[in-house]
């Protein structure tokens, strides 16, 4: 009965992960999409192939979640599941809506929102919380915006002499390119998540004496995130790539460049922060170089919404979910 529990656990886990890569495909694509540089299949099936690649770049952010928020050996598979139901169901509402919320914060709320429930406010290290997961959400945004715009002031500058359909041919191309990093860089942050709670779940149960992620994991993370991203949220590209502004070649490169760098940089440090808002905020930074008006505030303020509810939705349901598997 216990191997069958692990078993269905796991899976629940993989299906979170998938569910995390169509909700996330966006984030690689919307760009890309909305100013035609690459065909809808032609963008998913590149930023599936390099969500793989990218998952086997690091493991410090699966470490960062499957042991820094709450002690594997203080929780069992039904606080685990809890966590992971959370997740799922705040991620399939927020896509049902169009809404580019956090899988990577879901998760995390889904987490410690099972802890807690399970046994207790001291059961969840809060310092992590702050320093590798709030703080890492509100600097890797500010980082998104202020760089989005100061690089796209600084294309402008030099390419003024150059007409919109010359910008528009040379950045058609590159823009290629900088989606094909943002979805290797998603791959390093989000399928990492995964990793992190199936650990957990095997050092909790004990078929794992430490913290060391299995080769398997690490395969069969990477595969589902890159069917899941395969598979392709439409509604949220929808919103991401045409909702917030009308986006040109020149403005997605920038967004991706400067979102897929920012996101590396914390994925080094372990630092699990969210793609969607990162590339979300590089838009709205990319945007506003044009003129303010030329973003779509109140869009964007309902992004903003569901990035604080996101965190506290989770943890709410995985609550729920908690006392009610107990």
């Amino acid at each position: 009965m216990h191997d069958f529990f692990i078993i269905a656990l796991i899976a629940i886990a993989l299906f979170f992960d998938y569910t995390n890569g169509f909700h996330d495909s966006a984030n690689a694509i919307a760009t890309v999409v909305s100013t035609r540089a690459l065909s809808p299949r032609m963008a998913l099936l590149m930023a599936a192939s390099l969500n793989i690649v990218g998952a086997f770049f690091t493991t410090h952010v699966a470490a960062t979640v499957g042991k820094g928020i709450v002690p594997p050996e203080a929780v069992n598979e039904r606080v685990i599941l809890a966590a992971l139901l959370g997740a799922i169901t705040w991620n399939l509402v927020t896509w049902y809506l169009g809404i580019p919320s956090s899988s990577s914060h879901a998760l995390i709320g889904g987490i410690a929102g099972a802890g807690v429930f399970s046994a207790g406010f001291q059961t969840v290290n809060w310092s992590n919380i702050l320093f590798k997961i709030l703080s890492p959400a509100v600097w890797s945004c500010v980082l998104g915006l202020t760089a989005g715009f100061s690089l796209m002031v600084l294309f402008n500058h030099l390419f003024f002499k150059n007409s919109p359909s010359q910008m528009n041919k040379v950045f058609r191309k590159l823009q290629v390119l900088s989606a094909a990093g943002m979805a290797f860089a998603h791959g390093t942050s989000d399928a990492q998540k995964t990793m992190g709670i199936i650990t957990m779940a095997l050092v909790s149960k004990g078929i794992l004496r430490d913290f060391s992620i299995p080769s398997w994991v690490i395969y069969a993370c990477a595969l589902v995130m890159g069917l899941g991203t395969a598979a392709g949220g439409w509604r949220i590209i929808k919103t991401i790539g045409m909702r917030v502004i009308k986006i040109e070649p020149v403005q997605g490169f920038c967004a991706e460049t400067c979102a897929a760098t920012s996101i590396l940089i914390a994925a080094h440090l372990g630092m699990p922060v969210s793609s969607t808002h990162v590339i979300s905020s590089a838009i709205m930074g990319v945007g506003a170089s044009r003129r303010l008006s030329a973003v779509r505030w109140g869009v964007a303020g309902n992004i903003v919404i569901a990035w604080l509810l996101t965190i506290p939705a989770a943890a709410l349901l995985a609550g729920f979910f908690t006392l009610f598997l107990h």
